[in-house]
């Protein structure tokens, strides 16, 4: 068959594929792309930043899940919110809050608890804190970061 796929043994042309251009189901490379896997890469340092927020000013907080208002990580058994006055004691507001976990809680409790939000007295609740990673607020007023600019380049006058 001239020209014909049905060709058994026959070394295909370059003319012969569907796609001609180069590299089209060439010859697989004798190593696999990138260069290596992930086993061969160093560990990573203890302490060493990781991820895209690295190196940038962050803190430990503790928000409502409610209002995400900053509150005080040191919870007592009758908290509130400063701002919407949820209850903070509660397992709606603990790290252990899973909603897919057996009684929503990732901690083995004895019986579930039927309102999330209201406080509890349960022994495995610890604040849910998160990082912060909004950063702080520069306390310079315009005319400090004026003058700091002109300090810099010089007032030309």
């Amino acid at each position: 068959m001239p020209g014909g796929c049905g060709t058994l043994g026959a070394e295909v042309s370059p003319m012969d594929r569907k796609y001609r251009q180069r590299g089209y189901q060439d010859n697989a490379p004798s190593t696999p792309r990138g260069g290596g896997s992930f086993d061969d890469r160093p560990a990573r340092l203890e302490g060493a930043p990781r991820g895209r927020s690295a190196g940038r000013p962050s803190e430990e907080v503790f928000r409502c899940r409610t209002c995400h208002e900053k509150n005080d990580p040191e919870v007592a058994l009758a908290a509130l919110c400063v701002k919407c006055g949820a209850a903070l004691h509660a397992c709606a507001q603990c790290r252990h809050f899973d909603g897919g976990a057996p009684f929503q809680c990732r901690q083995p409790v004895p019986a579930p608890v039927s309102a999330k939000s209201r406080a509890n007295e349960c022994t495995f609740y610890e604040p849910a804190v998160t990082l912060d990673l909004t950063g702080r607020k520069a306390t310079d007023t315009p005319d400090q970061a004026r003058s700091a600019f002109d300090a810099l380049f010089g007032r030309k006058k």
